[in-house]
């Protein structure tokens, strides 16, 4: 693949992942929102203004996600958005299931925001709508229709499991004729409601796809799907046992932020109280020992430490208990160009 690389922990932006709301009106099978752990609240707009202007020093070289729940159920979403491109951010995306309340895209233009990114999980009616609801399918495959004819960038989310995967075949074709520019496959994480289907011990990441099925599928996929000039960006996930392991906590720049205040490093860590910082106020402050950050610098033959204690279901060992590959960071990517 002359068009593949790995992309690198970027040392030089900031990523920033706001959820303004836990609120969806949709509740999908593998939804990682854990309103014990993030909040019912919906943030208004001073306050997500003032959590936008913390990052203010890092502006030029920030990116903001503004996501939920569902960010557009929330009616200042495109007053946030707005502000943050007053504020001079780098780039502006707004992930949404596709249903784009509030009229959005009559309220901002495509100068105002970056990418549309828009959530699909099967590449027919029947698989999708099982996974995020009766009617969701026809619904986000029009959303895409009405922002690309209004010249919004558009993009698409794939959230590979063991009931969908088996489509993702099928995806290429659909994304050429929508117009999507650009391609994430994502791997679904053991949190949220897939965390609650049974304990991992009983029921050992029933929908993760092994390592096998992982490898023999998904590149040759984004390869078929570059080839129609979408860029496809999806999880290194395994590295082998002779790949160095780096974690994203300690060498990027990321921060999740949720409504209760709480911010995470690492979205594996979203389930627990593990929050390395929080917002009070409009400040944000480091949090007290033991949080995230004393976990990333643990070093396990597994790779990833947080994989290793939350979801273990994805590692194998040889007869001698010694790791067959490591974990990568879940945000180590994988990028292949459109051509």
């Amino acid at each position: 693949m002359k068009n593949k690389k790995t992309v690198s922990f970027s040392k030089n932006s900031t990523n920033i992942f706001f959820h303004i709301l836990t609120n969806c009106n949709l509740s999908c099978s593998h939804c990682y929102i854990n309103k014990e752990q993030h909040g019912k609240n919906t943030l208004p707009l001073k306050t997500i203004n003032s959590w936008l202007d913390a990052f203010a020093g890092k502006k030029n070289s920030a990116n903001v996600i503004f996501l939920g729940g569902e960010p557009t159920l929330h009616p200042d979403l495109f007053r946030a958005v707005k502000h943050a491109r007053k504020k001079e951010y780098k780039s502006i995306t707004i992930d949404t299931n596709g249903y784009l309340f509030n009229g959005i895209l009559s309220k901002i233009g495509p100068d105002e925001v970056d990418y549309i990114s828009f959530s699909l999980d099967g590449a027919t009616i029947s698989t999708n709508d099982m996974i995020r609801g009766k009617g969701s399918y026809d619904k986000c495959l029009s959303g895409i229709k009405k922002a690309v004819s209004k010249g919004f960038s558009t993009s698409l989310i794939y959230t590979a499991s063991s009931t969908n995967i088996h489509e993702l075949g099928l995806m290429a074709p659909l994304l050429g004729k929508l117009g999507i520019e650009r391609f994430f496959i994502q791997v679904i994480g053991i949190r949220g409601k897939t965390a609650k289907r049974g304990s991992l011990k009983e029921e050992p990441c029933s929908l993760q796809v092994s390592r096998k099925k992982w490898l023999d599928t998904i590149p040759e996929i984004a390869e078929k799907v570059a080839e129609l000039g979408i860029t496809v960006t999806y999880p290194k996930v395994y590295l082998d046992t002779d790949e160095k392991f780096e974690c994203a906590g300690l060498v990027a720049d990321n921060y999740f932020i949720f409504p209760n205040g709480r911010v995470y490093r690492c979205p594996l860590c979203e389930d627990y109280p593990l929050n390395s910082m929080e917002f009070k106020g409009s400040r944000l402050i480091n949090t007290k020992k033991i949080n995230e950050l004393d976990l990333f610098g643990l070093s396990v033959p597994e790779g990833c430490v947080m994989n290793r204690l939350i979801q273990p279901g994805n590692l194998s060992y040889n007869q001698d208990g010694i790791p067959e590959y490591k974990i990568a960071c879940c945000l180590l990517k994988e990028e292949i160009a459109g051509i």
